[in-house]
């Protein structure tokens, strides 16, 4: 063997052989295995899924048709039998305790080389899953030299996609309804409109194909725009906005997902707020056609929830790293908005207040609504659509 093993779990397919006894462990460990995946990725990719209960620091290095992920300060998991899919590049995955150090080694059929950082992703928990380390990576000449990639320093996945993922983009507001007015009059509608075209210009350039749910200034009733993502099938439903403030000095960004019960009052308050556009009923499903009603109830809460939740937090990571000023308060906030109830995972993004007059003019300006339109594609791009 390879390795000085104080302690070794091996898994073959879907049966988990347990080579030797796990020891007790007699260090307190702050982190601890889940759950080990494999699938299959567009382009002939492998992808391994990592799954652990607090958000891992680990490296990774490349031994002869090996893979050996090392998490520290991790208790490997004596029952986990993980879930191998077929034509992958992984044959075996083993558990090696040493101290409180735990290494995960994937023997792989073909060599690969040093995994790429834009390979290598990081998933914050939403819904049933914990935080998740996932590595694609593709058979190649097997010269990787061994490499250390931290959770702390690996950015976050760039995805170029195989097949073209469709989002729909929902500039909010418009015709009868300007949305909110800034003090030099800069209305919503128009802002919003402006920021949607180029975003669809920029992600259909980037490989996906995007849809809005209004190219000129159409006045459009909030559940036809989320029946547009529907119908369209879409991945991701952005529905974008610009907001108001009693506070002059209040300024910034704010994220939003579905949520029957508002996160906070100020939340409550805009969701009451952009719904009343057409007066919609958020609390009932009537509005909806009865396949939509069903789905809903099954899925709004869970895959759909969990999904929203993921892309914006990774949005707001990337606003924040674009140095966008951001609101006070959480980085996603959640309430009924009538927009974002449908199958479609999604999110409302609150680009800035027109109510603050530097953020007004900010708004306005081609150069600010290009930075805003540059961080959510990197936001859509960081998106995993597949975990």
């Amino acid at each position: 063997m390879r390795f000085t093993r104080r302690s070794v779990l091996k898994f073959s397919g879907l049966t988990a052989i347990l080579v030797a006894l796990l020891p007790r462990v007699a260090f307190a460990a702050r982190n601890s295995l889940r759950t080990v995946r494999t699938g299959n990725q567009p382009a002939g990719k492998t992808r391994l899924v990592i799954e652990t209960s607090a958000r891992p620091s680990y490296s990774l290095s490349y031994p002869t048709n090996q893979l050996v992920v090392t998490l520290s300060n991790t208790a490997a998991n004596a029952q986990l039998a993980p879930a191998m899919a077929t034509g992958t590049l992984i044959t075996a995955i083993t558990q090696v305790q040493s101290g409180d150090t735990l290494q995960i080694i994937a023997d792989l059929a073909k060599p690969i080389d040093e995994i790429p950082r834009d390979n290598i992703m990081l998933l914050n928990p939403n819904g049933d899953n914990e935080y998740r380390l996932v590595l694609d990576f593709a058979a190649g000449s097997g010269t990787a030299r061994a490499t250390t990639a931290t959770a702390a320093t690996a950015p976050a996945k760039k995805t170029t996609p195989a097949h073209k993922y469709v989002i729909v983009l929902d500039a909010g507001h418009g015709g009868k309804d300007p949305g909110c007015i800034g003090k030099g009059g800069t209305q919503e509608k128009t802002v919003v409109l402006s920021v949607a075209k180029k975003l669809k210009t920029k992600l259909d350039a980037a490989g996906f194909k995007t849809y809005l749910t209004r190219s000129d200034d159409t006045y459009l009733k909030l559940a036809y725009r989320a029946s547009i993502g529907e119908k369209k099938h879409a991945d991701l439903f952005l529905s974008l906005h610009a907001n108001a403030n009693p506070s002059r000095a209040m300024q910034g960004f704010s994220i939003y997902t579905l949520s029957e019960k508002a996160s906070d009052e100020e939340a409550a308050k805009l969701a009451d707020a952009e719904n009343a556009a057409d007066k919609i009923d958020v609390s009932g499903f009537e509005q909806f056609d009865k396949d939509i009603r069903i789905a809903l109830s099954s899925l709004q809460q869970h895959a759909v929830a969990a999904m929203s939740v993921e892309y914006a937090n990774g949005a707001a990571s990337a606003f924040k790293r674009a140095k966008i000023t951001q609101q006070p308060g959480p980085d996603v906030r959640h309430a009924p908005f009538a927009v974002l109830r449908s199958t479609v995972p999604g999110a409302l993004i609150e680009l800035g207040h027109l109510s603050n007059a530097a953020e007004e003019k900010l708004l306005k300006s081609s150069a600010h609504q290009d930075k805003l339109v540059a961080a959510i594609v990197k936001s859509v791009q960081a998106y995993n659509f597949d975990v």
